[in-house]
C-alpha cells in the first residue's frame, strides 16, 4: 500500500492509522497536541455502552458499538462488567422510558443492587442492568494505540507525505462547514470511601449523569450536553450540577477532592452520525459526536477497506457537486 499522512492524532485519527498498518501501509500522524492531551477523546468517559446509548442514538451505534468492546480489547485493557442504570425515586418513570427505548436491559431490585455495587446498598430498589456492556480508561487507551503504531514503524510529526487523511475533529470546519461543536464537561474525582465495579448512570429529566471508575478510588463524573463549540474550563453551572448528582448518587461524593476538571467540543454533523468522503485531494473520517469510543473503529476499518479495496463505507458522504 501507499504512504499516508493522518492529521489529527485524537480516537478517530489513531483508529484509521491502526487499521491501515494493519493492511501494510506506511503511515505518520500530524497532530499539535502530540501527547493527545488537547484532543476531545482524552475527556471521554471511556463507556462502550451501545444499548444505553441508544436511548438517544442511531442504529448504526448499537450496531458498530457492539463490535467495538472485541476491537478495543484486542488493543488495551478493557472491563466487562456492565453498566448499571439508576434513577431517584421521584424520577423512578425515567427507568421505565430508558429501558423502553434500549434494548438488553435487565429490571434488578435492591438485593440485586447490593450484590453488583455493594457500596450503593440500601440507596436504591429498583434500577436496570446492561451486563454486555464494558468500559475502558481512555487515556491508557490512546497510549496504547500510539504505542502499538510506533512499535510497527509509525512516525509523528514531521512533512506530510502521500495520501492525506483529515482527522481532525472539530478543527476540520475549514473544509467541513456543517460540522457543529457539542460541548461537554466533566470533572475527575478522588473518593477512596467509595468502590464501584461498572459505570453507573443516573437519571434525571435534566441533568443526567454517569460516573466510571478509574481504579483507587477515582472516577470520571460527567456530562453536559450543550450546543456549543466553546473550548477551555468547566463553567460553575455545570460544576455545580454535576457535583449535586453525584452527591444524591451517594452523600460521601460531597468529600470527594475534584482532581481536574475538562471541556471540550464534540464534533458533530446534523445527524450525529459519522462521516467518511473525500474535500479536494483529501480524504476525511470526522462527526463522531458522543460515540467516539464505540464508532471510531468501524468508521476507520471502513476508510482502510475503501482505500484498499474501493468499497463503499457505510458512513461515505459525497456533497452536491461530486454526486
Amino acid at each position: 500500500m501507499s504512504d499516508f499522512t493522518i492529521y489529527g492524532a485524537g480516537v478517530m485519527g489513531l483508529c484509521v492509522a491502526t487499521e491501515l498498518m494493519a493492511r501494510g501501509a506506511s503511515v505518520r500522524l500530524i497532530d499539535p497536541a502530540q501527547s493527545g492531551g488537547a484532543a476531545c477523546s482524552w475527556w471521554a468517559g471511556g463507556m462502550l455502552a451501545p444499548f444505553c446509548e441508544f436511548e438517544s442514538a442511531e442504529e448504526p451505534v448499537l450496531r458498530h458499538g457492539q463490535a467495538a468492546m472485541d476491537w478495543w480489547q484486542q488493543h488495551t485493557a478493557v472491563t466487562r462488567a456492565g453498566t448499571l442504570v439508576l434513577a431517584l425515586g421521584r424520577d423512578r418513570g425515567e427507568l421505565a422510558r430508558f429501558a423502553r427505548r434500549t434494548h438488553g436491559a435487565v429490571a434488578v431490585n435492591g438485593p440485586d443492587i447490593a450484590a453488583l455495587e455493594p457500596d450503593l446498598a440500601g440507596r436504591f430498589d429498583q434500577a436496570l442492568f446492561f451486563g454486555a456492556e464494558a468500559h475502558l480508561n481512555p487515556r491508557p487507551a490512546l497510549a496504547a494505540l500510539r504505542a502499538g503504531l510506533q512499535a510497527k514503524g509509525a512516525q509523528f510529526g514531521g512533512d506530510a507525505q502521500g495520501q492525506m487523511i483529515d482527522c481532525r475533529g472539530l478543527a476540520a470546519r475549514d473544509v467541513l462547514p456543517d460540522l457543529r461543536g457539542v460541548r461537554g464537561e466533566m470533572l475527575v474525582l478522588r473518593q477512596p470511601e467509595i468502590a464501584l465495579a461498572r459505570p453507573v448512570r443516573l437519571l434525571h429529566p435534566r441533568v443526567p449523569i454517569y460516573l466510571v471508575p478509574r481504579g483507587d478510588g477515582v472516577f470520571m463524573l460527567g456530562a453536559t450536553m450543550i450546543e456549543s463549540d466553546r473550548r477551555g474550563v468547566v463553567t460553575a453551572r455545570s460544576v455545580l450540577e454535576l457535583l449535586s448528582a453525584a452527591y444524591a448518587l451517594h452523600p460521601a461524593f460531597g468529600e470527594a477532592e475534584i482532581l481536574e476538571t475538562g471541556a471540550d467540543a464534540r464534533p458533530a454533523f446534523p445527524d450525529n452520525l459519522p462521516r467518511i468522503g473525500r474535500v479536494g485531494d483529501r480524504l476525511y473520517a470526522n462527526g463522531l459526536y458522543r460515540h467516539g469510543y464505540l464508532l471510531a473503529p468501524a468508521v476507520a476499518q471502513q476508510l482502510a477497506d475503501h482505500i484498499t479495496n474501493g468499497s463503499r463505507p457505510e458512513f461515505w458522504h459525497e456533497t452536491d457537486d461530486q454526486r
